[in-house]
């Protein structure tokens, strides 16, 4: 029986069978493969602006290519790794290091303007708005400075490890932290003016859509959330997978596409109710679409490109992890750097080879197990208590259909603070059904024993 927990090398389980909810995959630490990242040629993301295509690399370059031919145009040298997904704006490039620096970098010489220095890696793609720029840091700050002169304007103090990417409409910044809270600042104070409490840590490796006057977001409580931008209020989620979410859905017209670490990519409809799924090999990261088409890349090396309603069109292969998509204006190329330490274009309607190019180094960077923050338990058989759980918790008449994003059961979180004084805006909680009261952790032996046991009682 497939239990869906390849990652923990349970392909095998012998002769005997048991149930799939007898099962869970735990988070049990932080998860912070990012900041382990290793030195080499690999490339994590990029972005397509202006008939160029810029990106970072493990080998500590930021990188501008020509879009049409991918011939180099300029590369700047910093003291770290680079996986922050340049912004583009101002003609200035803006890209943060793991030396702990942000970068303004001119767009089409690569000259040095500024940097400014934090006190941690930044991972966080910027953003810019009111002639400011927006970014976070491991050392647990949203910054805000000046685009021309790199001075800071304000510093906003999270809870934990700043990773997730910043997103800039009507003079708001919205961001995410390890703390679990999504926020809403104030552009020009970095006053919060609302914030929203998820189960677990934000890490938003690209940045955050805003559409219908939601901004849509993922958390490591395995929950896509949309909340409404004026008052940050929940209007719908969509649970899905074991290891949470990194990468933000895109909403392209009435579809929202959601990648998931878990190697799926899911479709659902702006009320958040599921259309369809794709499965491949290996977690799935930044997604693009135009022209009806779907474009992402996976950890099993293959870019695909799926239509609108699901169906593979055509797949390319590469040597390594693909986390990376961009997309020209027409929809007629695709841009996407891989772990294998290239940068590539590929014809978007046939997935045919326009150019490759290759980073200062071919050794592909560390890169830390996706489980390192999980561990599979067995859940304590329990009776009366599930069976109060599943009837109080029945969402759905019998026979009804249920969605993925169904599981909508509310109770009460407290969202205090003691690094920040008490949010003026007061936001509710919902909670799935959790763990169970008592987990004992899986081994081969205690299932047997398990098993065995469950025999006898019969």
């Amino acid at each position: 029986m497939d239990f869906g927990f390849e990652s923990f090398g349970t392909e095998s389980f012998g002769d005997f069978d048991a149930e799939v909810e007898d099962f869970q995959v735990v988070k049990f630490k932080k998860f912070d493969r990012l900041w382990k990242y290793g030195e080499g040629g690999s490339v994590c993301h990029s972005k397509y602006k202006n008939g160029a295509v810029f990106f970072g690399s493990c080998d500590q370059y930021i990188y501008c290519v020509d879009a049409k031919t991918g011939e180099l145009r300029w590369k700047f040298k910093t003291n770290g790794i680079v996986m922050s997904d340049p912004h583009v704006s101002f003609g200035t490039v803006f890209s943060g290091s793991y030396d702990n620096y942000l970068y303004a970098l001119d767009e089409k010489t690569g000259e040095l303007i500024w940097k400014f220095r934090t006190g941690g890696k930044i991972f966080s793609t910027p953003a810019t708005g009111n002639k400011l720029v927006f970014f976070g840091s491991q050392d647990g700050f949203v910054y805000c400075v000046d685009i021309k002169t790199g001075k800071e304007v304000w510093r906003f103090k999270t809870g934990d490890d700043v990773a997730a990417s910043p997103v800039f409409s009507e003079n708001k910044v919205f961001i995410g932290s390890y703390d679990a809270n999504f926020y809403c600042l104030d552009n020009l104070t970095g006053r919060e003016i609302w914030r929203f409490r998820t189960g677990d840590q934000i890490q938003i490796t690209d940045t955050p859509m805003i559409k219908n006057r939601m901004v849509f977001f993922g958390s490591h409580d395995n929950n896509i959330y949309a909340l409404n931008i004026d008052t940050g209020k929940e209007v719908w989620r969509f649970r899905a997978g074991n290891y949470g979410f990194t990468t933000p859905p895109i909403v392209d017209g009435d579809i929202v596409y959601i990648p998931t670490k878990d190697n799926l990519l899911y479709a659902v409809d702006v009320r958040g109710t599921e259309l369809w799924r794709f499965r491949t090999g290996g977690m799935i990261a930044k997604v693009r679409a135009i022209n009806k088409k779907v474009f992402f890349g996976s950890e099993d090396g293959n870019v695909y490109c799926l239509s609108k309603d699901g169906n593979e069109i055509w797949r390319f292969r590469v040597g390594a992890y693909v986390y990376d998509m961009e997309v020209d204006e027409k929809g007629e190329k695709i841009f996407f750097g891989s772990w294998d330490c290239h940068m590539y274009s590929v014809n978007a309607d046939t997935g045919k080879e326009l150019w490759r190019f290759r980073t200062s180094s071919t050794v592909q960077g560390y890169v830390p197990p996706l489980t390192e923050a999980y561990k599979l338990e067995i859940k304590r058989e329990t009776h009366v208590e599930d069976a109060i759980s599943e009837d109080k918790y029945k969402s759905k008449k019998k026979g009804e259909a249920v969605s993925l994003s169904d599981y909508h059961v509310a109770s009460e979180y407290s969202s205090t603070s003691e690094y920040k004084q008490k949010s003026e805006y007061d936001t509710s909680f919902v909670m799935f059904e959790g763990v169970m009261e008592v987990e004992i952790i899986w081994t081969p032996d205690l299932i047997a024993k398990q098993m065995d046991l469950n025999l006898k009682q019969i």
